[in-house]
């Protein structure tokens, strides 16, 4: 199958590679210029997906991998391709925060309230009249994640200082605009399912994100270090009830067909959701595709013809490490500090475990005849592994003997992935029914 993979800086590119080792034909499209130079070696390239139109035709598929493309992929639907992705209205749950607790609240999922801001003053007066703490966020895709922050002061005298720093570095059009959320205490946890347009697909995915930089969950938020994932095809499960369930009708409305994600916090008051991913989520697409039983261009094939599709997933736990090196977190910054041509060394590790490594900027070059992989870009964002297993403590230590195989110069990882599950969070999420 002919499959034309448009990405805006490889957030789900591995993907793509994955698709060329089922036997596809794919070409990959990389909007950001600047990573353009990663996967060579690894995946065919283009420059002008315009200009793949007539290769992949009606019969191939086109997947997008971000958002901020809902219109492109509703024309061409409309012009019978066959697009995996979202929708113009879909993708607004995430790029517009309101706009998400909006229709959340319109569909009968519980919301706390949220406040948007287009300029300091008006947050200024907003925090020093109202109690915290407060969360500092931005829209997904539009500047750095390492921007939000969870306030940890009732007088919100830290975000305000937070927010006052950030307006001395941003410019008004890029820092703004900026909400704050009141912090809700409990689990942080996303339900996800892959949904076709008409209705949901595959099973239910439930994860703990680990957006810290370091463990124990201390240092400045990443886009993510590492995730915890179990499956389950309960239909009644209380999370999916409460969250993703309540949103078929509107998903329908809107004709999306893709992977949607609540990330939510629950307590023992219910759940309360913080936002929508509309589009693959990053690192768990990685864990996505090696808890699947199938072909992936089947599957996405699938969702995007409005298909029914029943997948075979493995059981247990999955964990997926984020491997890094400097400049990350601060990938704009330091350019110095960039690994940027550096080798990686796979020499020890075996065929089974290469296929639970994930790349995201690597290339590979010959040398002395052989492949040699390495880092092709400068912002850090280097690969990831993965780990499924019948317990935590065995997907735990399986993704830990895999990113120790891995020789990469100045690499970071978190190390605790899944310990505050088995420490506090399993029993609360099972006494509040949630798992």
């Amino acid at each position: 199958m002919k499959v034309l993979f448009y990405s805006y800086d490889l957030l789900a590119g591995d993907v793509a590679r994955r698709l060329v080792q089922e036997g596809h034909n794919v070409k990959l499209f990389i909007e950001d210029k600047d990573r353009r130079k990663n996967f060579e070696g690894l995946v065919e390239k283009t420059d002008d997906w315009k200009k793949e139109l007539s290769w992949v035709g009606k019969n191939g598929l086109i997947v997008f991998d971000s958002v901020g493309y809902g219109a492109l992929q509703d024309d061409l639907r409309s012009k019978g391709y066959n697009v995996f992705g979202g929708s113009e209205k879909g993708e607004l749950l995430e790029i517009d925060r309101k706009h998400g607790q909006e229709i959340f609240e319109q569909y009968g999922i519980t919301v706390y309230p949220i406040e948007s801001f287009s300029n300091y003053e008006d947050a200024e007066r907003f925090l020093l009249s109202n109690d915290g703490p407060w969360v500092l966020k931005q829209n997904d895709q539009t500047t750095e994640k390492d921007l939000n922050y969870v306030g940890q002061l009732s007088d919100g005298q830290d975000v305000l200082q937070v927010l006052k720093s950030y307006t001395r570095i941003f410019p008004p059009d890029i820092l703004f605009p900026i909400y704050l959320q009141k912090r809700i205490d409990g689990i942080e946890i996303a339900c996800c399912r892959f949904f076709n347009g008409n209705d949901w697909v595959g099973p239910i995915e439930l994860s703990i994100e680990h957006k810290k930089f370091f463990p124990g969950d201390v240092g400045p938020n990443t886009g993510e270090m590492g995730t915890l994932t179990q499956y389950t095809k309960d239909e009644n499960n209380k999370l999916f009830q409460l969250t993703l369930a309540k949103m078929t009708d509107y998903l329908r409305s809107v004709n999306y067909r893709g992977v949607f994600d609540i990330n939510s916090i629950v307590n023992e008051q219910g759940v309360f959701p913080l936002e929508a991913t509309t589009r693959f989520g990053c690192p768990i697409v990685h864990l996505q595709t090696d808890f699947y039983h199938h072909k992936w261009g089947d599957y996405l094939m699938a969702v995007a013809k409005g298909e029914n599709y029943k997948p075979k997933v493995k059981s247990g736990f999955g964990v997926v490490l984020f491997l890094v090196v400097p400049p990350f977190p601060y990938t704009k910054k330091l350019k110095e500090h960039s690994s940027e041509g550096v080798t990686i060394y796979l020499d020890k590790v075996t065929d089974e475990e290469t296929d639970r490594i994930h790349f995201e900027e690597v290339s590979v070059r010959k040398v002395n005849g052989k492949n040699e992989y390495y880092i092709s870009d400068s912002r850090g964002y280097v690969l990831y592994v993965t780990a499924i297993a019948d317990t935590i403590e065995k997907a735990r230590t399986k993704s830990l003997d895999l990113a120790q195989k891995i020789i990469i110069p100045k690499v970071m990882y978190r190390h605790d992935i899944g310990l505050k599950y088995l420490s506090d969070d399993e029993n609360l999420l099972k006494s509040w029914g949630f798992v």
